[in-house]
């Protein structure tokens, strides 16, 4: 079992790796929409802008150990306003992979996620 620590990754805002990779499948943490240059600046308004941050940072982790979102199997998606952003989320989300070859999907209302977000993204991902 291999934990990675990406350099140029999102600061963890509690003690986890942002990856663990064992038999060829990766599990990244979940990644919330703070900025890794800046991890005390204000979050972006809006679900959209969030979950733009989020997937960037996603890709940052996966990048940082070479792969990308065309190597995702699944997707877990958290919204703290679920019935209000479920929509907006789901008209961006097609735009971050190739047409036809979207992952699997579990999206889930929750109460609260960490730094105050209205959106928090974990995956699973698969090195070829």
């Amino acid at each position: 079992m291999i934990h990675h620590l990406v350099a140029a990754g999102p600061q963890p805002v509690a003690p986890f790796s942002h990856a663990v990779e064992t038999d060829g499948f990766v599990f990244v943490t979940g990644q919330m929409p703070t900025d890794p240059a800046a991890p005390d600046a204000p979050l972006p308004d809006g679900i959209e802008a969030q979950t733009m941050r989020v997937i960037d940072n996603l890709r940052i982790v996966l990048g940082g150990i070479g792969l990308g979102l065309e190597h995702v199997t699944m997707a877990r998606i958290y919204l703290t306003h679920f019935e209000r952003d479920y929509a907006a989320l789901n008209a961006l989300w097609p735009s971050f992979f190739e047409p036809g070859k979207l992952p699997a999907r579990t999206t889930v209302g929750v109460t609260a996620l960490a730094v105050g977000a209205l959106v928090e993204i974990d995956l699973v991902a698969r090195r070829p």
